[in-house]
């Protein structure tokens, strides 16, 4: 690039060049579209109100009926479009996936007796963005974002992401979470597993949201508290946990 550093390479997210920049400027300039589709939606539904009244002899009140109808199916649609802009906000860079995923675990799961650390490593090795500790034992939570239309999928207990393998961000996510169960479990005398997550805010994740596979689990951030909490608990009691995340607010670096 004329003008530019030799020994630093330019970031495509702000040379306009990347999928997120294309997907904003294709979102906005379809914009107009998404308008005149939503005003043939609100019609038909206004028409729709109008045959309810009509059919059930509210006559007068058939024009009132129509409105409401034409409003719902105007707001539904707006509602959908914005969701599905939304969705795509981690991966676009507009929020950051782990303070999304750490309010919902906190919000789930703090009053039911799990411990939540942020931000953890050991030295000199992978870090994760989540470290939960409770009553059904101990898990790992990273988070990723793929574009819109990366589907996640497991075949033949393989891990794909689109026609790509998906070993490689399964692979250090298993082995921090062996490494971080082996560190607890020296420091603490208390045998613990640790069970990694992958929390997907953006990619095609199968009917239900979750994904299993090579020893890891993908799925979308707001089931990340549900699947802890079906754990069975009694695993741990409150002394150990209380114990597990005071060594390792200690032993594990903040990152």
């Amino acid at each position: 690039m004329p003008g530019g550093s030799i020994y630093v390479q330019p970031d495509e997210k702000y040379t306009g060049s990347s999928p997120q920049w294309w997907y904003e400027k294709f979102w906005r300039e379809d914009a107009p579209n998404r308008r005149r589709s939503r005003y043939v939606k609100a019609a038909v539904g206004f028409v729709i109100g109008v045959a309810l009244a009509l059919r059930f002899d509210l006559a007068a009140a058939s024009p009132f009926a129509g409105l409401v109808v034409a409003g719902i199916v105007a707001g539904g649609d707006w509602f959908l479009d914005w969701r599905s802009f939304h969705a795509t906000a981690v991966w676009r860079g507009a929020r950051r996936g782990e303070a999304i995923t750490g309010k919902m675990l906190r919000r789930s799961l703090s009053k039911l007796g799990y411990s939540v650390l942020d931000g953890r490593a050991i030295r000199g090795q992978a870090s994760i963005d989540h470290l939960v500790i409770g009553p059904g034992g101990l898990w790992i939570i990273d988070n990723e974002s793929w574009s819109p239309d990366t589907e996640i999928a497991c075949y033949g207990g393989r891990l794909f992401f689109g026609e790509k393998y998906g070993s490689k961000t399964a692979k250090p996510l298993v082995e921090t979470a062996e490494a971080f169960a082996e560190l607890l479990t020296r420091e603490t005398r208390i045998p613990v597993t640790i069970t990694p997550m992958l929390a997907a805010h953006c990619g095609l994740l199968p009917k239900g949201g979750i994904v299993v596979a090579e020893g890891l689990t993908l799925l979308k951030p707001r089931l990340a508290a549900k699947v802890i909490k079906s754990a069975e608990g009694g695993v741990l009691s409150a002394e150990q946990i209380e114990v597990l995340a005071r060594t390792a607010a200690r032993e594990l670096q903040r990152t």
